[in-house]
């Protein structure tokens, strides 16, 4: 692109028309294409920090890598750990005990998640000791049969500390009156709050000893280990490399797998947000073709004495690519500089607009995720600029063209 063909489209960008509609229409076309990209980077960077804020608070419970044992059952459980310990990502490993189980208690009876662990261990692989609100997980001692347990489970069963809570377990146990239920009486040690419902409200924490007493796993016996990596990403290359490296017979998952429902949700509905504001920017850039369209007509004289002066089809052409794209490359500039600003700022905004009309978008009574939380990320921000872009480029092909075409004789013939 030659010197005067950038000038001159730049100046035309910027020149005053004779018909003031031209100028409208370019206004709304910058301001459309500014608004869309604010309104995209901003919903991408919040959905981007829900799915933080999800995954942060599933993984504070759940485990990055999980090796249970075939039927439920992990025979050398040390074995085992000092084999995974080798991974230069796995970073600790505890062993568990996982079964169900029913809790009866002031004539309420809730069926629950049992899992037996080793709290010095556990500690290293979950952040259940943080999320405690009452007690501490270290309460858990063998043989005294303590529970730790969430708080929707608590409020469900009406249960506080030092309260009674009879465990019921699956696994009956033959009498001369027939099958019968073996029941436990446990004292909840704890209670944890880890901002998910399905743990808050249906998983109890019992040492890893009493849990293996209750069901009879004999000979020193776990359900299985679970891993914290270093990196948690890595969690699917490093199940692959585990395979190979334990020596018993198991099976082996990753929080991918295991989870995969709640971060694919987050992830199509962040897909769909984004295409239905990508709208927005698709058509303030196609508003750009009604722009250069009625500036070519308006500038069909200006055309003609270019090509008299010597000026080729494709310079002509050259001249409103420049124009439209200068309007698409402002309003991006604009775009990205107000999405930025508002997505780092989303909380404080939000907040003054629930303090402005006295509402409140998220009630910590009814939403466990209270603020909203926000997370840019340079390869989002990136791709909508990088379509923004685009579409504005694509916007200045058929104008351009058009002008392109223009007969110089026609066009001074009534001039």
């Amino acid at each position: 692109m030659s010197p005067y063909e950038l000038f001159i489209g730049l100046r035309y960008s910027r020149a005053k028309r004779r018909n003031h509609f031209i100028s409208f229409i370019s206004l709304i076309s910058l301001l459309g294409i500014t608004l869309g990209m604010t309104a995209l980077i901003t919903v991408m960077s919040v959905m981007n920090g829900f799915q933080k804020e999800v995954r942060a608070r599933i993984l504070g419970v759940a485990s990055h890598v999980q090796v249970s044992g075939m039927e439920g059952n992990l025979t050398d459980w040390r074995q085992t750990t000092d084999e995974v310990i080798k991974h230069p990502l796995v970073e600790a490993v505890a062993p568990y005990v996982s079964a169900q189980g029913m809790l009866s208690h002031n004539q309420v009876v809730q069926g629950v998640m049992v899992r037996g662990v080793l709290p010095d261990l556990e500690d290293k692989v979950a952040d259940i000791a943080q999320m405690m609100v009452y007690g501490e997980l270290d309460h858990l001692v063998p043989g005294e049969f303590g529970m730790v347990i969430g708080m929707e489970l608590a409020r469900t069963l009406g249960a506080f500390m030092g309260d009674k809570i009879v465990l019921i377990s699956p696994q009956g146990q033959v009498t001369p009156a027939g099958i019968l239920p073996r029941l436990k009486q446990f004292t909840v040690a704890g209670i944890f709050e880890a901002g998910h419902f399905e743990y808050d409200s249906g998983l109890v924490l019992i040492h890893l000893e009493d849990a293996q007493k209750l069901y009879r796993m004999a000979d020193d016996r776990v359900s299985g280990v679970r891993l914290k990596l270093h990196d948690m990403f890595q969690a699917p290359q490093v199940v692959r490399d585990l395979v190979s490296m334990i020596s018993a017979d198991s099976f082996i998952s990753d929080w991918t797998r295991q989870h995969a429902n709640y971060f694919r949700a987050i992830q199509i509905e962040k897909r769909m947000l984004s295409l239905i504001l990508a709208l927005i920017i698709a058509v303030a850039a196609f508003n750009i073709v009604s722009t250069l369209v009625m500036a070519v007509t308006d500038k069909q004289s200006d055309i003609a004495i270019l090509r008299t002066l010597g000026a080729s089809p494709r310079s002509i052409m050259k001249i409103f690519i420049v124009q439209g794209t200068f309007i698409g490359v402002f309003g991006t500039i604009l775009g990205l500089i107000g999405g930025l600003i508002l997505a780092y700022n989303v909380g404080e905004v939000v907040a003054f607009i629930e303090w402005i009309f006295n509402v409140q978008f998220l009630s910590r009574e009814v939403y466990y995720i209270s603020a909203i939380p926000t997370d840019p990320q340079l390869a989002d921000i990136i791709t909508v600029a990088s379509v923004s872009f685009v579409l504005s480029l694509l916007a200045t092909i058929y104008p351009s063209y058009r002008a392109s075409k223009v007969n110089p004789a026609e066009a001074l013939r009534y001039e």
